[in-house]
């Protein structure tokens, strides 16, 4: 049985919670949700979240030599830039841009990072099986962020995934381009990386972007696709793989332990940051 059928799933939706919610907040609440899924404090949950104008750099992004002045080239776009504490590179978040993790338990056998990225992979393709278009899962050159599960509709990237695995909790999480123009969030990544590769590159070489083989859904299906367009299709799909689909929010488990993680997301970021 696939990993998206739980006897219950419960349903986190911050999508339009607006500009007070932070991405590092974000970070937090999905290793509290790890913590407490995998402990079994709280069933597998489903969390989406929309952040306005924010930068996601990956640990590598922060070894280029003149980062300090990349930052403030995106600072001067109106984007605040954080680090994030899983894997991958650069990523660009807006109100266009709907993020989906799915915290799941690791149960007896546990789950291979393959497994994880397969279930994300599932639930998008059955989200959208009503177009024709093919969903693809495979590194697209030229992306931001590229990954071997790039998802993709006839070579554009519209998605990356990525995975966070803390106590015996397991995060999938996915950035899903909703609308918007996909080429230009790309620019405005690949804008950043020749400001901040000026200078002696030693430890990294950054990936060379080509904004046109990145786009939106809306831009890939040619319809005004909104937010809660796709969390509609999120939840009529998640219903089909549990008999109990509910809203939700931190259980008192979840209050009491969220600050330590916050914390420490506060202070990695402290340190990795110029």
């Amino acid at each position: 049985m696939g990993l998206l059928h739980q006897p219950e799933w419960r349903i986190i939706d911050q999508s339009a919670v607006g500009i007070h919610f932070q991405a590092l907040q974000s970070f937090g609440t999905d290793d509290t949700l790890c913590n407490s899924v995998g402990s079994g404090q709280a069933p597998a949950t489903a969390r989406t979240w929309v952040h306005h104008n924010t930068i996601v750099l990956g640990i590598q992004d922060t070894k280029l030599p003149n980062l300090e002045t990349g930052i403030q080239f995106l600072n001067e776009q109106n984007f605040q830039v954080i680090v994030r504490n899983s894997g991958g590179l650069a990523v660009v978040l807006d109100e266009g841009v709907l993020n989906i993790s799915l915290i799941l338990p690791k149960l007896e056998k546990g789950i291979d990072i393959n497994r994880g990225y397969d279930t994300m992979w599932q639930l998008i393709q059955n989200m959208f099986t009503d177009y024709p278009q093919q969903i693809e899962a495979r590194e697209i050159v030229g992306s931001y962020c590229p990954g071997s599960y790039d998802l993709s509709i006839h070579g554009k990237k519209f998605a990356g995934i990525s995975q966070r695995r803390l106590k015996k909790g397991v995060a999938v999480q996915i950035y899903l381009c909703v609308n918007g123009s996909g080429k230009e969030r790309a620019r405005l990544i690949k804008n950043f990386y020749e400001i901040a590769k000026q200078g002696e590159l030693i430890k990294y070489t950054p990936p060379e972007v080509v904004p046109e083989v990145m786009a939106s859904l809306s831009e890939l299906y040619e319809i005004p696709f909104t937010i809660s367009d796709i969390m509609l299709r999120l939840l009529m799909q998640l219903k089909k793989f549990s008999s109990h689909l509910y809203s939700g929010s931190f259980n008192e488990y979840e209050l009491e332990i969220f600050p330590g993680y916050y914390q420490r997301v506060v202070e990695r970021n402290e340190k990795l940051k110029p």
